[in-house]
């Protein structure tokens, strides 16, 4: 079941299967670059305005699972209408800004946006554009993600299985209710 908080702006209940702190791992795959396993931790949060701001860091893992180095990060804002289109702002670490639109499928929460402007610092690699899928599935979030440059068309690069990173505080709060010795809980 999908939490919804009460300070949420009332336009953002269609993307609250979004909010909260989610980690896992994926594969990268570009040419022109070493194919890798990657870690990620994605960060959905609001202040009750109406857009849910977002973070992402990845970086690559090595054949034990373990942090090599970072892979990319990117910080941005997200907004639905009425409509159940979505819109994203986007900065990247590699110089990039990037705006997306898509929508949010009927009935499923689903999210599927593609790039409608890209900019780009002098610093920064190729690239022309890019396409993602977003999906809650079994109280998972997954998603893929597809990029462009000049030379390479618009392909898969990216993908991964997040899960939902519990707060202990959160379910302890429910503690509260036991009997004082806590046994008769478990009784």
């Amino acid at each position: 079941m999908i939490e919804i908080p009460s300070d949420l702006h009332p336009d953002l209940v269609p993307l609250a299967f979004l909010l909260g702190n989610w980690e896992g791992a994926g594969v990268y795959d570009f040419p022109g670059t070493e194919k890798c396993n990657f870690g990620q931790e994605v960060t959905f949060t609001h202040d009750g305005r109406d857009f849910l701001e977002y973070i992402s860091h990845t970086w690559v893992l090595d054949g034990d699972g373990k942090k090599v180095r970072p892979l990319e990060s990117e910080y941005g804002f997200w907004r639905i209408d009425k409509d159940r289109k979505v819109e994203i702002v986007m900065i990247r670490d590699q110089g990039v800004v990037e705006v997306w639109y898509g929508e949010l499928a009927e009935g499923k929460p689903q999210i599927d946006v593609v790039t409608d402007a890209v900019a780009r610092t002098a610093a920064s690699g190729p690239y022309s554009g890019g396409k993602r899928l977003y999906g809650y599935v079994k109280s998972d979030l997954m998603w893929v993600g597809e990029k462009a440059t000049p030379e390479v068309p618009l392909r898969p690069y990216m993908s991964a299985h997040l899960k939902k990173v519990v707060d202990p505080r959160e379910w302890a709060k429910d503690l509260k209710d036991l009997p004082d010795d806590g046994i008769a809980f478990f009784r």
